[in-house]
């Protein structure tokens, strides 16, 4: 289980987290929603402590994240795999060197294995004989599919996944959605997805959370979040500009 308690976070004079607090149930998808800029990834970010509250606490499994050492802290982000907005991959890496990262950064894992791990972990995404290539050559789509497995490369027990279908045309956003549904279903892992696709959050959800001004405003089922009459979450899911939401 993780637990975001009463989040505060501020860049400068914006306040970005107010008090934002969430549970995701270990097993589940949990997407969260909202307008850009709105503290998604933010939040995402202080799951890993890849950033760190003004005040709050995040616990995973009962354990506070902020309390941990340098070296508890390295090791406890082994159980996470992301997949990056972008896919944030490097472009002087070509997919093996790319995917294989951690595992040669962080396992003594002999060579042959370590390729023989990530041609299996390219071929659960859709993906063979790849990798040669580098970035460059490599389409949207590809390059989503091998961040990915370079998300799942060290088995880990959490993905997150930040904007997995940003950038690419419907048919191809379906087929990452699929891969999202498969890798919960396949590994057992905890996700969790920030978007405003909300034809993915509906498909790959088992909850769904909005942030509003910094707090969370809903948590809910796919169904819950259609029919609820909250106006926020209603603007929001039906893309209408007038509403309590400024179009700003």
């Amino acid at each position: 289980m993780i637990e975001l308690i009463n989040l505060h976070k501020s860049f400068g004079k914006k306040k970005v987290l107010d008090g934002a607090s969430l549970t995701i149930n270990k097993g589940e998808t949990l997407t969260i929603i909202g307008r850009s800029g709105v503290g998604k990834s933010v939040m995402l970010k202080h799951i890993i402590r890849l950033l760190e509250p003004d005040s709050g606490d995040v616990l995973i499994d009962g354990q506070n994240v902020l309390a941990f050492s340098r070296k508890e802290l390295m090791a406890f982000r082994r159980r996470f795999g992301m997949l990056f907005q972008g896919a944030a991959l490097f472009d002087s890496m070509t997919v093996d060197e790319n995917v294989g990262l951690s595992l040669r950064e962080h396992t003594e894992i002999p060579e042959p294995e370590i390729r023989e791990i990530v041609s299996k972990k390219l071929r659960s995404v859709g993906l063979k004989d790849v990798e040669h290539l580098k970035p460059a050559e490599l389409s949207g789509g590809m390059k989503k599919r091998v961040g990915l497995a370079r998300a799942i490369a060290m088995n880990p027990e959490y993905i997150l996944y930040d904007e997995p279908t940003t950038g690419l045309d419907p048919i191809m956003a379906d087929a990452i959605n699929e891969l999202i549904i498969r890798m919960r279903e396949e590994l057992n892992v905890t996700s969790i997805c920030v978007t405003h696709d909300m034809v993915s959050a509906y498909k790959i959800s088992d909850r769904i959370a909005m942030i509003y001004e910094g707090k969370i405003i809903f948590t809910g089922s796919p169904d819950e979040v259609k029919s609820t009459d909250n106006p926020i979450v209603q603007q929001f899911i039906q893309g209408k500009a007038e509403g309590p939401i400024k179009a700003v």
